[in-house]
């Protein structure tokens, strides 16, 4: 299944999809140096976005969430990439500075954890393997 959004920041990416249903706070709900969600009772508490495709609907918090997202980057324990139904300013910011591929606009209701996941962002596709 190919589901068609809007490119936030390019590239191509082939990964394993973990899926929150609730928005993700960057700054103090993921550990940079880990990768590891830490804000306490969020569904993904306790598990790594690293090298995964990390979908959320959108972002919240903090504008420091941007220079988090660098952060995971920075330390080599970000995720291969963003999906996310609405990117708002501070996850936007964030994948531009990381360079992390981004799209945006995709139901992310048809995607579930563990889902293998191609996006081609250049294209604005995210296509469920």
């Amino acid at each position: 299944m190919k589901m068609e959004g809007r490119m936030i920041n390019p590239g191509k990416v082939e990964a394993e999809a973990i899926v929150s249903r609730e928005p993700i706070g960057f700054y103090g709900g993921i550990d940079p140096k880990t990768g590891i969600v830490i804000e306490k009772g969020h569904e993904l508490e306790g598990q790594s976005v690293t090298g995964k495709v990390l979908i959320f609907p959108c972002g919240k918090g903090s504008t420091v969430g941007s220079y988090v997202i660098y952060g995971l980057e920075k330390y080599g324990v970000g995720p291969a990439a963003i999906i996310n139904k609405e990117t708002e300013t501070i996850v936007a910011t964030g994948v531009i500075l990381a360079d992390v591929t981004c799209v945006d606009g995709i139901d992310i209701d048809k995607i579930k954890t563990g889902d293998r996941l191609r996006i081609d962002a250049d294209e604005g596709t995210v296509e469920i393997l």
